[in-house]
C-alpha cells in the first residue's frame, strides 16, 4: 500500500475545512475537523487490526484493538447515511468514548453535529466524502506524519483566527527557545499548567529526540491541564496522532482547581512550562484567600490581573532539587508596582529567577504587544546564584505581513547568551541582586541592557542625492494634486 506524503495529508486536511467554510466560522474549524480526523483514524486502525488478526487467527479479539469500536459507530456506518447525519455522527463518537471511557472519555468534544443551521446533512456528507478519501490506518499514515499534518492544521487555523489564536497556539520557534533552555531528559517529569493543544509537552518529546535519547522514557511523564474542552481534547487527539498514548491531560480551571496534587500538596515535577492567559481577571482570587496548596507564598495577586498568580502556581509545581521552569508573561510583570512589586520582590529574594527575555512584538497570537521569557530554576549553579541574567532579543524577528516571527538562528543566539550567562554589549548584562535591589526590585530590560546605537554615516554626495529624490517626489505630489483640483474645478 503507497504511503500518504506529509503534503498530499496536509493539503486535503486544509480542503476539508474549506468545506465548512461559509457556516462555519474560521475561529470553530478546529472544533470539526479535529474531531472528525480523529474518528476517521480510530475507524481505519480498528479496521486494519480487525485484518491481520483475522489472518492470523481467523477469528477478532477485542483485545486485538487499541481502542474498540462499537458496532454501528463505525465511520463506514455513519458515510452510508443521507439524512440526520450530524445526530448520528454524534451518537458513534459518544459510544466511541463510552466504549474506552478510561482513554477517551470527552475527547471528541462538544461540537453541536445536529445542528442542522449551522451543519446541513449535505455540508456533512460533503466533509465525511472527503475524509473518506484517505485512508488513516497505520500503514498507510505513519503516527509521526500524521502528528505533523495535525500540527500543520493547528498552526493553519490559528492563522486563520489570529485574534482568538492566543488561547490553544503558541509559535512553535518560541516553544523550541523554551523547551531549548529548559533542556529535559528521558525519566523526567514534564508539566504545562496552561497546555493549549499540547504544543509544549510535545516539544519535550520533540527535544529529546532530536538529541537522540529514548523518547518512550517520557511517556507517561507528560502532564498537562487546560480549562476549555474543545481545546484539551484537541491536545489529546494530538498526542494520540503522534503516537502517544501514555500522558496526563486534564480539563479544568488550574488556579481554581489543580489536577495534579496529593493531599494538600501540590505534585512537582522536573521541568514546568507555560504559556498562561495574559493578564487574567477574575482568575480566582477567593479561591487563594485561604489556598490549601499555600500558593500565595509570595502574596495574594489582585483580581485583575493573574500573572504572579500562575507564576506562584508553576514555582510551587516545581521540584524543590533540579525543578526549572519557563513562563511567558507580559512585559508588566517585569515592573508593575504595587502588589505586583511586592510579589516580584519576594521571589527575588528567594533567588529563583535565573534569566529575563525580551522577545520583540507581534510575535504571539491575538496580541501586538512585546512579551517576556521569565525562567526558573529551584537551585541555581554556584556562579549563578543571586545574579539574573537580562536578555534583550527585542530586535530579533522576522517581519510579516500580520504577525511576526522568531526564526531559527534568533533562538539560537538567544539560547547562546543564556548558556553563556554573561555580558553581551547590546544584548545581555548580568546584574546582581544587589543592583536590582538598587532599582527598587523593578525587573525593566533597558535598566539594565543598553541598546547599541548604529550611526549611519553617509558622503555629501550621497546626502544630496536623498535630498533631490526627496523634492522630486514632493515636486510630484503637488503637480498632481494641483491637477486634480482642475478636474474638480476647483482651481483655474
Amino acid at each position: 500500500m503507497a504511503q500518504i506524503t506529509l503534503s498530499q495529508l496536509e493539503a486535503h486536511l486544509w480542503e476539508a475545512a474549506n468545506i465548512l467554510r461559509g457556516p462555519v466560522d474560521a475561529s470553530d474549524f478546529k472544533t470539526y475537523i479535529f474531531p472528525l480526523l480523529f474518528f476517521k483514524r480510530i475507524s481505519d486502525v480498528y479496521d486494519e487490526e480487525l485484518t491481520a488478526t483475522v489472518d492470523e487467527y481467523g477469528v477478532d479479539f477485542p483485545e486485538s484493538h487499541r481502542f474498540q469500536v462499537p458496532y454501528g459507530s463505525h465511520w463506514n456506518e455513519i458515510r452510508k447515511l443521507t439524512k440526520n447525519v450530524g445526530q448520528a455522527l454524534q451518537a458513534a463518537m459518544h459510544n466511541i468514548e463510552k466504549a474506552n471511557a478510561a482513554l477517551l472519555h470527552n475527547i471528541f468534544g462538544d461540537a453541536q453535529w445536529s445542528n442542522k443551521d449551522r451543519l446541513s446533512d449535505a455540508t456533512l456528507i460533503d466533509l465525511i466524502e472527503h475524509f473518506s478519501h484517505l485512508n488513516l490506518s497505520n500503514s498507510a499514515v505513519e503516527p509521526d506524519v500524521l502528528g505533523q499534518a495535525y500540527e500543520y492544521l493547528i498552526k493553519k487555523f490559528a492563522d486563520a483566527s489570529n485574534k482568538k489564536a492566543g488561547e490553544f497556539y503558541t509559535p512553535r520557534s518560541i516553544v523550541t527557545l523554551m523547551m531549548g533552555i529548559l533542556d529535559p531528559i528521558p525519566g523526567e517529569t514534564v508539566y504545562d499548567p496552561a497546555c493549549g493543544t499540547g504544543g509544549m509537552l510535545l516539544e519535550a518529546i520533540n527535544h529529546v529526540q532530536a538529541k537522540g535519547e529514548r523518547v518512550e522514557m517520557l511517556f507517561g511523564r507528560l502532564f498537562g491541564q487546560e480549562k476549555n474542552l474543545t481545546t484539551s481534547s484537541i491536545a489529546r487527539i494530538n498526542l494520540f496522532l503522534h503516537g502517544i498514548e501514555d500522558f496526563h491531560i486534564v480539563r479544568g480551571d488550574t488556579l481554581r482547581q489543580p489536577a495534579f496534587y496529593n493531599d494538600d500538596e501540590l505534585q512537582q515535577f522536573d521541568v514546568v512550562i507555560a504559556n498562561p492567559p495574559f493578564s487574567l481577571e477574575q482568575w480566582g482570587v477567593d479561591v487563594w484567600e485561604s489556598d490549601r496548596f499555600k500558593r500565595n507564598f509570595a502574596g495574594l495577586p489582585s483580581n485583575k490581573n493573574g500573572d504572579f498568580a500562575w507564576v506562584q502556581h508553576m514555582i510551587t509545581s516545581m521540584k524543590s532539587d533540579r525543578g526549572r521552569m519557563a513562563v511567558v508573561l507580559p512585559h508588566g510583570v517585569l515592573f508593575r508596582m504595587g502588589i505586583e512589586g511586592k510579589i516580584r520582590q519576594q521571589i527575588l529574594e528567594m533567588d529563583l529567577l535565573e534569566a529575563v527575555i525580551g522577545l520583540g512584538a507581534n510575535l504571539f497570537y491575538g496580541t501586538g504587544l512585546a512579551a517576556c521569557i521569565l525562567v526558573f530554576r529551584a537551585q541555581k549553579m554556584p556562579d549563578r546564584r543571586e545574579k539574573v541574567l537580562m536578555i534583550d532579543a527585542s530586535r530579533l524577528y522576522l517581519r510579516g505581513r500580520n504577525q511576526n516571527t522568531l526564526e531559527p538562528d534568533h533562538v539560537e543566539h538567544i539560547r547562546a547568551w543564556y548558556q553563556a550567562f554573561e555580558d553581551v554589549e547590546g544584548h545581555a548584562k548580568v546584574a546582581t541582586l544587589e543592583e536590582i535591589a538598587d532599582n527598587d526590585w523593578n525587573l525593566n530590560i533597558p535598566r539594565y541592557v543598553e541598546p547599541i546605537i548604529e550611526e549611519e554615516t553617509i558622503s555629501v554626495e550621497q546626502a544630496l542625492d536623498n535630498l533631490r529624490q526627496s523634492l522630486e517626489t514632493a515636486y510630484e505630489a503637488e503637480d498632481h494634486l494641483t491637477q486634480l483640483l482642475r478636474d474638480a474645478g476647483l482651481m483655474e
